[in-house]
């Protein structure tokens, strides 16, 4: 972003007349235009004119659509999924990001529309998704290899036409290594994403590339290149045991390891349950926020539970000083959530609050567990 010459004459004018000496009246010869951020060392801004750069981040659970879902949308050759999201949709769109976990993948109607134990998902799902406010998914998951490589082609095509940064699955070596970030308000953003595992789905040979499965050599890497490329990196993981409330000992070892190694943002995906968020603090001085299991956002599961899922809320913050600029995290807050229907028909995501009071006092605590100060937007 080019600095304008009014803000460089404020800087002129607030550290004095430099003179020659100073090495920078021979700049004077260019024009505004040709001032960027960088082109000033930060040591001469004036600490009137510090920067602050906010940007809202959202994150949403699995999004998992089984057989009663998809078929409560379908209407003739086509599906609808749109009045299931309509209801939340406020709480998604007013972030500046928002991302969810795309685990049923979405191959299209051509190859076939199916569900578990093999999924795959309609491309309307994808068009739902975007109209309610869903900027970016992780694709990494024990399904993506569910029906193969034309299905994870089509994804990555369809969720690139629409619009929405995908990650975890990719369709050439090349592409894997091109890690996706988003800007916002000043901030970029990128995003990594791994799993445990296909349900022993191996992966093609040759193709290791199609999903990125977890591995601390590869995940340390791949941190790496995206701190150098990138202000915040949010970082995906596919890992726990199903239907557990508190995390395991081997996802708090693994989300302190990525944290350590530049991971700000860890959201967790795979218990199909909601385990608590927890602040990680590093060696290094910086604050990670972990988000071990998001639960289930949108699915057919029963069981109350698997029906309970939300949405997580942070803040960014960075800061552009005479000391370099920073990233602060700031204000965690959570959007309880539930999947509402009426005899397996008419599916839609509803405020818990809207459901049972019992209900969503309890989440609140279970949620609060390592997070007090957790607030609660309903």
């Amino acid at each position: 972003m080019a600095i304008s010459k009014k803000w460089w004459l404020a800087c002129l004018a607030a550290i004095g007349t430099l003179g020659s000496a100073s090495g920078l009246a021979a700049s004077a010869e260019l024009a505004p235009n040709e001032f960027t951020e960088r082109s000033v060392p930060l040591a001469v801004i004036p600490e009137r004119l510090e920067r602050k750069h906010r940007v809202s981040l959202s994150a949403i659970g699995d999004v998992l659509i089984h057989e009663l879902v998809y078929e409560d949308a379908r209407t003739g050759d086509v599906y609808n999924f749109e009045p299931m999201f309509d209801p939340i949709q406020d709480f998604l769109e007013t972030a500046d990001v928002t991302i969810a976990n795309s685990e049923s993948i979405l191959g299209g109607s051509d190859i076939g529309v199916s569900t578990y134990p093999s999924f795959n998902s309609p491309f309307e799902l994808g068009d739902a998704m975007k109209a309610s406010g869903v900027d970016a998914v992780s694709m990494a998951n024990n399904h993506t290899l569910d029906r193969g490589v034309k299905a994870i082609e089509n994804a990555v095509a369809y969720w690139r036409d629409i619009g929405i940064v995908s990650s975890g699955a990719y369709l050439s070596a090349q592409q894997r290594a091109d890690i996706p970030v988003l800007e916002r308000n000043g901030i970029s953003m990128s995003f990594l994403s791994y799993t445990y595992g296909t349900n022993g789905i191996p992966t093609p040979a040759g193709q290791p590339y199609l999903v990125n499965r977890i591995d601390r050599e590869l995940i340390q890497q791949d941190l790496a290149a995206a701190r150098s490329n990138s202000d915040v990196t949010v970082l995906s993981l596919h890992f726990g045991n199903e239907y557990e409330a508190m995390p395991t000992q081997e996802q708090m070892e693994l989300a302190r390891f990525a944290a350590e190694n530049g991971a700000d943002i860890i959201l967790g995906h795979h218990p199909h349950v909601l385990q608590p968020p927890a602040w990680i603090d590093t060696a290094d001085g910086r604050r990670s926020f972990v988000f071990y299991s998001l639960g289930n956002f949108l699915s057919g599961q029963k069981g109350v539970e698997r029906r309970i899922g939300g949405i997580a809320h942070l803040e960014i913050e960075k800061r552009i000083t005479a000391d370099g600029p920073s990233i602060a995290l700031t204000n965690p807050a959570f959007t309880p959530t539930f999947v509402q229907h009426q005899g397996y028909q008419d599916y839609e995501v509803l405020l818990l609050k809207d459901i049972s009071d019992e209900w969503n006092e309890n989440t609140k605590a279970h949620l609060s567990t390592w997070l007090p100060e957790l607030e609660f937007r309903e």
